[in-house]
């Protein structure tokens, strides 16, 4: 039985006859008479004792109708559910990352949401003067990549994947001879950098600092390409994953040496607030956040 009989049903039984239901249904009263007939002859039964000016279910006709409201009241809850589930879609994420490099990786994937997800708007946090975990717990951002799993009961960890930090330098660098890199080796380097303070930068913050070792001369430059010049012209190292540099022409001239004898290597983890891991535009963010870095 097609959902138009008993909107045609229900119609009536509210509206009291064909001719009041007419205008409620943008139907003439023909259409109306036209349809009801066409019903009862399905049914076998009638569905309304007509009067001149009254029109009253049968006992048969009453049941549809009961049923009417039913189907009617379950389709009006389903795409208030609907309504809600779209609303929970919408919203804004603010994105951070401990390692400032990562955020090289970052454009394309908010191109590509835009694309799937118009209603969440994604801002970058570029700020790096303070701890990005304690920017996360005060709601300064939304969701951050750190190199470390925190330790909250606060915060929701993801692991996304593992990498090795290179030393990239000039093949003519005189540390390119060396099998591998030791922390005492950067006491005579110029290291470069993207941006200050040098505590933020892993190598330094996890490798050299831990062995009380401070580069010789540091410059923060905060556009790769340039780095990669200056290291085109042996005027210093850098320190990335090789990932970083894809998107970048890298010379020939350019070669990544290990650092310590078993690597440096570290792990990305995409952290958010528990408290809002569950809210549909999070969630969303989350799922495609992890399969684009995954795949």
């Amino acid at each position: 039985m097609e959902l138009k009989y008993f909107r045609l049903i229900k119609t009536i039984a509210e509206e009291g006859s064909i001719a009041n239901s007419s205008e409620r249904l943008f139907l003439t009263q023909s259409a109306l008479c036209h349809q009801l007939k066409d019903l009862e002859e399905r049914l076998g039964f009638k569905v309304f004792n007509r009067s001149r000016n009254k029109w009253n279910l049968t006992d048969e006709g009453n049941e549809l109708y009961k049923l009417a409201n039913k189907l009617f009241t379950s389709i009006d809850h389903s795409f208030n559910s609907i309504k809600h589930i779209k609303e929970g879609s919408k919203g804004s994420i603010t994105l951070s990352a401990e390692c400032q490099s990562f955020l090289h990786s970052i454009p394309n994937f908010v191109q590509q949401m835009g694309i799937l997800y118009p209603e969440i708007n994604i801002d970058l946090n570029l700020d790096s003067r303070h701890p990005i975990i304690s920017k996360l717990i005060a709601n300064e951002v939304d969701v951050a990549i750190v190199t470390f799993k925190p330790i909250s009961k606060e915060l929701k960890s993801i692991k996304l994947f593992e990498d090795e930090i290179y030393a990239v330098m000039h093949k003519e660098n005189k540390l390119n001879d060396l099998d591998f890199l030791d922390s005492n080796h950067f006491s005579d380097i110029h290291m470069l950098i993207h941006s200050y303070p040098l505590d933020s930068v892993s190598i330094y913050e996890h490798y050299l600092k831990p062995n009380n070792v401070t580069p010789n001369k540091v410059s923060a430059i905060p556009f790769t390409e340039v780095s990669l010049s200056m290291i085109e012209s042996n005027m210093g190292v850098f320190c990335a994953p090789k990932w970083q540099l894809n998107s970048f022409k890298v010379s020939e001239n350019i070669v990544f040496k290990r650092i310590s004898k078993n690597g440096i290597k570290r792990n990305h983890y995409l952290v958010v607030k528990k408290v809002n891991i569950n809210k549909k535009y999070i969630h969303n963010f989350i799922s495609n956040f992890v399969e684009y870095f995954l795949k």
